[in-house]
């Protein structure tokens, strides 16, 4: 029986390492890294403790300063070493622990060894799949689960008046998002896409697998449990408290589960690219014809995660949307493009987009002109689509346990359309 380190070589392939090590160790080393471009090269040779050195060392200087002044090399440094610490916890068995390393590579790496990561994590789980063969059942070919599998979301009746009591002042008392069903994709054109119209489409969701499957804690745990996410944690973005986290799939489930909507510090897997990380998820939904509008090219693909309580603030994006709510409700308000001034939008160049206003305790002293815009508004409910032009503002808070996926794209013409 041949050791581990004999195996290294030949239990993860890493093609893109292989042939780019050369010159992405020297370019590292332009940069002064002389100690990591050591760590690594002993690394490769089949040192476990230079490859965990190694990456630890490009870990502090993707911590060194704000990320958007972080080197690019670093990034792929980081990723290069994920790649070997992996290796060897997949040679020893250590199968969680290699997911975690190909992951951290994933979401703080760079572009260069994508293609390796990504087969790597395969073959992580598939060898992971067949050791623990007997703890994988087949309850899950048609996505249902056994029927004593606990629900993410259970079926209650909505009172409308306890709703209305957490929302922001005049919530569900002016204009309501229109509901179209099994819209077509030229009614859609005309109607609201071109006119720059909000819309609620309902009827369309009904064949992702997505939409039995994430309902099913086992299934989202079996499915990604040992996989490692970044999670927010406080009220918002905006609020001093908040942070991030990385955590492991599980433990995240555990959390959604045990915060209650009074919870100052709910933890939340917002605007995260998921799907592009766990293919399987990628698996159960797919993109909306809508997105095609206009000649449209998909930007972003992203998650929305979290318990009853979470709050995205008032805030706008340059790019069409697609909110797709999967399991769970949500609360929706939108003001039109046209009153950006109206919505006191910070002067700082990272929260241009968002406003001041804090629609949960509104300041009618400090901001006068919010007082009696119009708005539009909607309670979300599973299995509708809400499209949100551009620069289109809007306030979101989780009414129960929800998994939304949002769709952005652009056109030829960007989102100049709407001014």
């Amino acid at each position: 029986m041949s050791s581990p380190a004999a195996n290294i070589a030949t239990a993860i392939s890493t093609p893109t390492l292989d042939s780019e090590s050369p010159a992405l160790l020297q370019s590292i080393t332009s940069h002064g890294g002389y100690a990591f471009t050591r760590m690594a090269t002993l690394a490769a040779a089949g040192d476990q403790r230079a490859a965990e050195a190694a990456c630890e060392m490009a870990w502090e200087q993707l911590h060194s300063g704000p990320w958007h002044s972080v080197l690019p090399v670093w990034r792929d440094a980081y990723s290069m070493a994920c790649l070997h610490v992996a290796k060897f916890h997949f040679s020893n068995g250590e199968f969680r622990d290699a997911l975690r390393s190909l992951d951290m590579g994933i979401i703080m790496g760079g572009p260069l060894l994508r293609k390796d990561l990504d087969s790597a994590i395969e073959v992580v789980l598939a060898a992971k799949s067949r050791h623990y063969h007997n703890g994988v059942a087949d309850d899950d070919k048609e996505g249902h689960g056994e029927a004593g599998s606990r629900l993410l979301v259970s079926p209650q009746e909505f009172d409308k008046s306890e709703v209305l009591q957490i929302l922001p002042i005049r919530s569900l008392s002016s204009k309501i998002v229109g509901k179209r069903s099994a819209l077509s994709l030229e009614a859609f054109l005309c109607e609201y896409f071109l006119s720059g119209s909000p819309v609620i489409i309902t009827d369309c969701m009904a064949h992702w697998p997505a939409r039995t499957r994430w309902n099913d804690m086992d299934y989202l745990r079996r499915i990604a449990g040992d996989r490692t996410v970044p999670v927010e944690v406080g009220k918002n973005y905006l609020c001093s408290e908040w942070k991030q986290e990385l955590v492991t799939f599980s433990e995240f489930l555990e959390r959604v589960q045990s915060t209650g909507c009074s919870s100052k510090a709910p933890t939340y897997l917002a605007q995260h690219q998921l799907f592009d990380q766990i293919n399987d998820l990628r698996k159960d939904i797919s993109i909306p014809d809508y997105c095609c509008a206009g000649g449209g090219e998909l930007r972003s693909l992203n998650a929305w995660f979290g318990p009853a309580g979470t709050v995205t603030p008032l805030h706008h994006d340059p790019h069409h949307n697609i909110l797709a709510q999967v399991v769970g409700k949500k609360y929706v308000r939108l003001y039109s493009a046209t009153y950006s001034e109206e919505l006191y939008p910070y002067s700082e160049t990272m929260l241009y987009n968002s406003s001041q206003v804090d629609l949960d305790n509104i300041d009618e002293v400090e901001f006068p002109k919010l007082r009696d815009l119009e708005f539009i508004d909607c309670i979300l409910e599973e299995g509708e689509m809400l499209y949100i032009p551009p620069k289109w503002w809007h306030y979101v808070r989780s009414l129960t346990t929800s998994f939304s996926v949002s769709y952005w794209w652009s056109t030829d013409s960007g989102s100049s359309m709407v001014s």
